[in-house]
This record gives structure tokens, C-alpha cells and sequence, in this order.
């Protein structure tokens, strides 16, 4: 058998063990491609990958670069580079990568939806938008793309449009926390607390060592309280408005009713905290500090 045919058996065998999460096996078999044979890229850039997922993005970045020197075409190189900026959130160095990764790669629909967000950190929720379009081009029956369009429109206060794609989303995929997770933050713009509260339940769920997950569920908890949600009530008016709307209501009110203002302020902190108490009270019992995972 022939060594480029070994390499790609166990290149395969390598991302069979990524997927079971058997890390440290699977370094080991890709330091078995790289002994073989020095020069071939994959044997880096599989390595690569491979740190990326135990979150050492500094290795990983390391071995890109490792591949890429030995073939700058190499896709899968190209591909954990972006991601690990992206990850990083080194904007500056995403920006250039996501750029050269698709003009060699412009059929990889995971780049457009990386784009898609990096535009959500700017705020850019148009340019969001077309760029999740693209991606849907190329993979059209993907959850996670419908959600985070989902989440998209609802930005923009296109309502009925995110929930259409709310109900695709879930036509496709029921069994992925990313998904649950997009549409529940589509959910929270659109004002609805109780799907919100459900997508959260159900990421968790899937789930429940994920900080962030874990989190943003003992906030959706806060809501079913009904004096935290009466003093919420005005935040979501907000959001409806424009950020000059909102500056110029809140100066408004600061010069006609600035007691009122300082009493609703010291209320909503009251209710912010009271209620986080109740929450952590009702999933923790009296015990404080970090939860165990």
C-alpha cells in the first residue's frame, strides 16, 4: 500500500476520534502522518484542528501555519485558522483570514455565517443579513443558518419573518444547542419570554455544563417573575426605537422627570438582584460560589 494512501486512512481515522472527543489519541495518530511523511500538509493541518477543539489557540494557529508553509492551499488549514481567530475574537487578523479562506475556498458556507456575526458585532444587521443569504445559498437546509437568520431579522424588527424561520429552523433540526440557542436570543428581540425560556430549557438540556448557556437560562428564569418583568417593561419598548430615539427619550425624561427616572433606576436594581436571588435560590438551594458542572 502506498504511503499518500496510509496517510489518508489515517487522516480519516484521526477525525473519527475528534468526533468520539478522544484528543489525545488522535494526537497521537497524527503524529504518526507527520512522522511518515514531513511534508504533508494534512498531517499539520489535522493537528491543528485538533488543538483547536481543546481550545490551545495558540498551538493551533501554530500548526495552520505549519500546513501552510508546506501547501498555502491547504483548505482544512485554512479553515481552523478562521475559525480561531474567530474564536480568539482577534477581529483585526479574522477579517484578513475569513477574506484569502474564501477567495480559496468561496463554496465554504461556515465562512459567510462567521461573517454574518462578525457584522452582528458591528451592528451591521443588513450586511448580516446577505451574508447569512449566501450561506443559506450554498446550504440551504441547515439549522443553525435558519436560526441565525431567524435571530437576524428579529434584529432588524422584522418579526413575522424570524418566526417563519423560527419554524424551519426547527423543521430541520431539533436536537442542537446552537440552534435552540439562536432562537432564543431571535425569541428575546421578538419580546417573547416564554419561547425564549423554552429554547433555553431545551439547549441546556443538551448541554448543561455550558457556561454561557447556563447563564443566559438563569436570566431567562428572572423573567417569570412578575415584579422583574413589570420593571423590564420599558427596556423592551427600547428596543423597538432607534438609537437616537432612545438618547433622546432617556434626556427627555432625565430633564422633565428626574426623580421619577432616580426611583425607577434604584427599583429596577432592587428587582434585577431580588429576582437573580430567587432564581439562584430555586436551581442552586442556598449554595453560592461557582456551580460544579
Amino acid at each position: 500500500m502506498e504511503l499518500p494512501e496510509l496517510n489518508i486512512i489515517t487522516i480519516s481515522r484521526v477525525h473519527q476520534l475528534i468526533e468520539w472527543k478522544r484528543y489525545k489519541e488522535a494526537l497521537e495518530e497524527a503524529k504518526k502522518v507527520i512522522q511518515e511523511d514531513p511534508e504533508y500538509s494534512e498531517g499539520y493541518a489535522i493537528t491543528a484542528l485538533i488543538y483547536y477543539h481543546l481550545d490551545e489557540y495558540d498551538k493551533a494557529l501554530y500548526w495552520c501555519d505549519e500546513a501552510l508553509r508546506r501547501d498555502p492551499e491547504n483548505l482544512q488549514a485554512w479553515y481552523v485558522k478562521t475559525i480561531t481567530y474567530y474564536d480568539m475574537e482577534s477581529w483585526k487578523q479574522f477579517d484578513a483570514t475569513v477574506e484569502d479562506a474564501i477567495a480559496l475556498d468561496p463554496e465554504e458556507a461556515a465562512y459567510y455565517f462567521l461573517k454574518a456575526n462578525r457584522e452582528q458585532t458591528r451592528s451591521n444587521f443588513k450586511q448580516a443579513k446577505e451574508l447569512m443569504l449566501t450561506a443559506l445559498e450554498i446550504a440551504p437546509d441547515y439549522a443553525v443558518y435558519l436560526a441565525n437568520l431567524s435571530y437576524i431579522e428579529a434584529l432588524l424588527g422584522n418579526f413575522a419573518a424570524s418566526k417563519e424561520l423560527e419554524e424551519e429552523a426547527l423543521r430541520h433540526e431539533v436536537e442542537s444547542k446552537h440552534v435552540y440557542l439562536y432562537l432564543s436570543w431571535a425569541a428575546d428581540k421578538r419580546g417573547d419570554d416564554q419561547s425564549q425560556l423554552l429554547y433555553l430549557k431545551n439547549a441546556i438540556q443538551l448541554d448543561p455544563d455550558n457556561e454561557q448557556i447556563r447563564s443566559e437560562y438563569l436570566e431567562g428564569l428572572q423573567k417569570t417573575y412578575l415584579f422583574y418583568r413589570i420593571v423590564l417593561a420599558p427596556s423592551k419598548l427600547l428596543k423597538k426605537l432607534k438609537p437616537w430615539q432612545i438618547l433622546l427619550s432617556w434626556a427627555i425624561a432625565w430633564f422633565l422627570f428626574k426623580p421619577l427616572i432616580l426611583i425607577f433606576l434604584v427599583v429596577y436594581v432592587l428587582a434585577y438582584w431580588s429576582s437573580k436571588l430567587l432564581v439562584h435560590v430555586k436551581v442552586y438551594g442556598w449554595r453560592f460560589g461557582r456551580p460544579k458542572g
